[in-house]
């Protein structure tokens, strides 16, 4: 009788897994398999309407009740792969016409840490300091920040998980506890879970991306810019139109939003490591010509090697990310340029196979808001990326979803990146639903110049169907796939050649992905280079793509495949023998069909308190 209930519950598990085979129609192309039929997802016009601000005056956008005590905790990767950032703020910030500046000595500036359950035995200390946005205009009230803390912990070990406190422990004003799981540094190693999402603000939108992308468990966070929007308010706090039209030199911001910004944000960046680059929103010009003052100020970056907050580069396991500026000088003389060509010369592809670029405005977007604005941008910088192999950039700035097929000066070409726009992930406008595509929608080349830099590069196309015109008159064949929605994504690095992008909508549960892509990361093209110790295959078009034969592993304890270590009760629950009798018996010899298959079993398991749960999973579009 328990040996049939043995075999009841592994054929309940063999059903479980079959249908989710069916439920995604049993197709996982990868890019290797692309270019695809360009879609576009109708407009969900009940997910449209007012874009309304969170409340300021209830939690989590309070002041903490007792004085000193940190607020504002947030995690960033450093250049040592052994070591984290961690900032917070304490002390209430001044604004008004005389405020006068806090003093960072009055207070400590500690953090208290361990491995998880055997104590805060270990203590690091930094530096504090505070920053100040001042304007030259009369009535426009100044402002000065609360004690901004930075502390660099080292020693940490690879893959483990954390406790720590933050504060001064002589007051006392110490935070509550937080965890963070250190990443996987070993070479084929890769963080499991990217989470990327752009153009934030502080709305209920807002709210639901971050607590959908917080349940989703990321490694790390990635803001491709257009945080807090703090712009977009006038220095006595109200929301206006055009922040800029009074005193066009040095435009009005509202400081404070970026603290009511930092107090929700806590949620996810108290335990997630978070990587930002600025978009347009955080420029910010003050007294004296001062510009990103706040964006460079809140936030630890690993820019030593730079020299720059606006631009810098960060390893997270087999990934090299690339953050760059497109609101400073970018062309081949600048400074940017040039620590951009030593960076890329330098990556090992066999320690970081993957390479990731972000910045803020897209090259490859079809929406009419901000067609082709950073197309100087791509003309400086676009052949470097592609001779160093670029595998994905990520965007913001435009209010919706878009992702592109491989493509390159505007053709389609499979040594490519992907280019994936994920600009709405709540911003206090409302999402962009025209495209330049559409008629009457193309708008006037001579209004898409480079607004901050300066330069104007975007012309009629010279080749292709849009020949001599400067828009495409249909979906263009560059464009894969297209969504007006609030949401995010995750980027699931599975091996060093597969990864899984899932683009998440907020009108959807967390677990529900509305655009699913298997990406072939590791394109190696024909350029004068040797590559030895791989086994190249599948030559297309002087491109040679990388496949490495996956073992099926026996237990999901098995390193290397992106997967957290599972404890063995799970594992019994699993089935895992059974699982290897369904790959064997399905014959599945695509390696990449068996990746994502693992891949779906770990989304359908819900770790809660040791408690397991079963979802189903949902998909309305999988290319």
């Amino acid at each position: 009788m328990v040996l049939d209930m043995v075999f009841l519950n592994r054929l309940l598990h063999c059903l479980v897994l079959l249908s989710l085979i069916f439920v995604v129609n049993g197709q996982f192309p990868t890019t290797l398999e692309g270019p695809f039929k360009p879609v576009t997802v109708p407009v969900n016009y009940s997910i449209l309407g007012n874009v309304t601000s969170l409340p300021i005056d209830q939690n989590p956008l309070l002041r903490p009740k007792i004085n000193l005590e940190p607020e504002q905790i947030s995690l960033s990767l450093s250049s040592n792969s052994g070591s984290v950032w961690i900032s917070w703020i304490t002390g209430e910030y001044q604004i008004g016409g005389d405020v006068k500046p806090l003093d960072p000595q009055s207070v400590a500036s500690v953090v208290q840490y361990g491995i998880y359950r055997t104590g805060r035995n270990y203590q690091a200390t930094g530096n504090s300091f505070v920053y100040n946005q001042q304007y030259p205009n009369e009535g426009l009230q100044n402002y000065t920040s609360g004690i901004i803390h930075r502390v660099l912990v080292t020693g940490l070990d690879p893959d483990t998980m954390y406790e720590y406190q933050c504060g001064d422990p002589s007051i006392p004003a110490m935070s509550g506890v937080h965890y963070f799981r250190t990443l996987r540094s070993a070479p084929g190693e890769y963080p499991s879970r990217v989470a990327v999402v752009g153009d934030l603000g502080l709305t209920y939108n807002t709210s639901t991306t971050i607590s959908h992308m917080v349940a989703n468990h990321p490694d790390i966070a990635l803001l491709v810019g257009d945080l807090s929007f703090a712009d977009l308010y006038t220095t006595n706090g109200m929301l206006s139109d055009c922040g800029s039209c009074s005193f066009p030199q040095t435009p009005e911001t509202y400081q404070p939003r970026w603290d009511h910004w930092g107090r929700f944000m806590q949620i996810l960046t108290a335990t997630v490591p978070t990587m930002v680059i600025e978009g347009d929103h955080e420029i910010e010009k003050h007294a004296d010509n001062q510009m990103f003052t706040a964006y460079s100020s809140r936030f630890a970056f690993p820019s030593n090697e730079s020299g720059s907050t606006l631009y810098y580069s960060f390893n997270a396991g087999g990934i090299h990310f690339v953050m760059l500026g497109a609101y400073v000088s970018y062309d081949k003389s600048s400074d940017q340029y040039k620590w951009l060509e030593k960076d890329l010369s330098n990556i090992n592809r066999n320690a970081t196979p993957w390479l990731v670029a972000a910045w803020h405005p897209p090259w490859y977007s079809t929406y009419k808001e901000h067609y082709r604005e950073a197309e100087c941008m791509r003309v400086e910088m676009e052949e470097l990326l592609y001779v160093h192999g670029v595998d994905i950039v990520f965007n913001g700035q435009v209010n919706a979803y878009e992702r592109s097929n491989r493509v390159y000066n505007y053709t389609l070409d499979p040594c490519g990146p992907v280019h994936i726009t994920v600009g709405s992930g709540g911003n206090e406008k409302n999402l962009t639903l025209e495209h330049a595509d559409e008629p009457g929608n193309c708008p006037d080349p001579s209004r898409t110049p480079d607004r901050f830099m300066g330069g104007f590069c975007a012309f009629n196309f010279t080749s292709g169907p849009a020949t001599g015109n400067f828009c495409w008159n249909e979906q263009p064949e560059y464009s894969a796939y297209r969504d007006s929605s609030f949401g995010y994504g995750i980027l699931e690095l599975k091996n060093q050649t597969h990864a899984l992008w899932v683009w998440y909508r907020n009108q959807d549960f967390f677990w529900a992905g509305a655009d699913l892509k298997v990406k072939s990361g590791i394109t190696f093209c024909l350029k004068n280079q040797v590559f030895s110790g791989h086994n190249l295959k599948n030559e297309k078009i002087g491109c040679f793509y990388l496949r490495h034969c996956i073992k099926v592993p026996g237990s999901f304890r098995e390193k290397g495949l992106g997967y957290h270590v599972l404890d063995s009760d799970l594992t019994q629950f699993l089935g895992l023998d059974l699982f290897e009798i369904i790959l064997c018996y399905l014959g599945m010899h695509s390696y990449v069909f068996q990746d994502i298959l693992l891949g779906l079993i770990y989304r359908i398991i819900s770790i809660n308190g040791g408690r397991y749960q079963m979802l189903l999973t949902a998909s309305t579009d999988i290319k």
